[in-house]
């Protein structure tokens, strides 16, 4: 089983590199409207965490990403299926 909360972390800290100015980011903090990521700093994250965890991420499977949440679910999805 993945450990969703140290993901959720890596996540975090990921993310205060690239907003250094942002509050709490939690599960719910929208990426684009609480964080003011673009689309150019979306991959920079994307790249980031694939290198952090080994992991390439379909560009298809980037489309529904709204919140942090919803990118952690993403890489605990991916870890899952590599770990079969």
């Amino acid at each position: 089983m993945t450990d969703r909360s140290a993901i959720l972390e890596t996540v975090r800290d990921l993310l205060r590199a690239q907003c250094p100015d942002a509050g709490e980011i939690g599960p719910e903090s929208d990426l684009a409207a609480d964080l003011a990521i673009d689309s150019a700093a979306a991959m920079d994250l994307v790249m980031e965490v694939e290198e952090r965890y080994d992991l390439d991420i379909p560009l298809n499977e980037l489309a529904d990403l709204r919140t942090v949440g919803d990118l952690v679910e993403l890489v605990a999805r991916r870890l899952e299926a590599r770990e079969g």
